[in-house]
C-alpha cells in the first residue's frame, strides 16, 4: 500500500483525510508553482489545465483525476493558509506569503 499523509478541508475544520502521498506532493509543487503571488489570482479551471502537463505521467496517465487531486490540494492549502481566494466570486486563487 502506498504511503498516506494527511490532509486537511477548509471547509470542514478539524476533519482529517488520509490520501496518497506521492500524488498529493506532485500536485502540490505543481499548483504552488502555477499560482501567482497575488490577488485576484486564477481560476481552478485555469489552475487544473496549468498544472495537468506538469503532473508525473505514471501517477497521472493522461492528466487522469487531476481536478480531483488539484481540489484536495487547494482546500489542504487553503486551510493552512499557504493560499487564499480573492475577495469576489467566482473563486480565484492565489499563493500568500
Amino acid at each position: 500500500m502506498a504511503d498516506r499523509i494527511e490532509i486537511e478541508n477548509v471547509g470542514q475544520p478539524g476533519k482529517i483525510y488520509r490520501v496518497d502521498a506521492e500524488k498529493f506532493a506532485a500536485v502540490r509543487g505543481a499548483v504552488l508553482a502555477a499560482l501567482p503571488a497575488e490577488a485576484p489570482g486564477m481560476s481552478v479551471s485555469d489552475l487544473i489545465t496549468a498544472v495537468k502537463p506538469n503532473l508525473p505521467e505514471d501517477l497521472f496517465p493522461g492528466g487522469d483525476k487531476a481536478g480531483w487531486w488539484v481540489k484536495a490540494v487547494q482546500l489542504d492549502l487553503e486551510a493552512k493558509k499557504i493560499i487564499a481566494r480573492a475577495a469576489k466570486p467566482p473563486v480565484r486563487l492565489f499563493r500568500l506569503g
